[in-house]
């Protein structure tokens, strides 16, 4: 079954509560992800809450990286989108688990755009004579 994308809902509990409190520790985490995983950063938002948690997002020209922190739970939620086939958002995973010294990850792949239903590739863009053919 092919998709256009992968999208891994990832549970990071038991997370090291004073990283996921500080907002430099966790921009630079997600950025560092997405690095890691070879994908290209467009946009970088990220909000700290009072009196704490932090939400952001890293859009990358593949899709997104996007993490919501309750420090006091010691727990984090990140979503990594990627499309096409190149990235790998499992190295992104990775690299968060660590970063964040979750003892207790968990991590869902749900399989995104499943448009065809015999089984053939499709392309991560299509052009525009291809787009026309579909109209």
């Amino acid at each position: 079954m092919h998709a256009l994308g992968t999208h891994l809902l990832i549970e990071l509990r038991d997370c090291n509560p004073d990283i996921l409190r500080n907002l430099d520790k966790v921009r630079n985490a997600l950025v560092s992800a997405a690095k890691e995983a070879k994908a290209t950063i467009v946009d970088i938002s990220f909000h700290e809450f009072n009196p704490f948690g932090i939400s952001g997002m890293v859009v990358i020209a593949e899709s997104h990286l996007s993490i919501h922190t309750w420090p006091e739970y010691g727990y984090a939620a990140v979503d990594i989108f990627t499309c096409g086939d190149i990235i790998k958002p499992e190295v992104a995973a990775s690299y968060l688990i660590k970063q964040f010294k979750s003892k207790s990850p968990s991590i869902v792949e749900v399989k995104r755009g499943i448009l065809s239903h015999n089984n053939e590739k499709l392309p991560h863009k299509v052009s525009d004579a291809e787009l026309q053919m579909v109209s």
